[in-house]
């Protein structure tokens, strides 16, 4: 089953509470929540994982 991240963005002001990301091939062992941005206000810097 490929990868699932579950995402928050935390910019004061952003409406968006989360996204999922769901990788269905194999990405670089460096890639990670850095290389991403809020689908909502195009941001970034606040992106954080959650952790379950």
């Amino acid at each position: 089953m490929p990868e699932t991240v579950e995402v928050v963005c935390e910019r004061q002001g952003c409406e968006l509470d989360m996204f999922e990301v769901h990788y269905t091939y194999d990405v670089p062992d460096d890639h990670g929540v850095s290389e991403l941005v809020c689908p909502y206000c195009a941001d970034g810097s606040q992106l954080a994982e959650i952790q379950l």
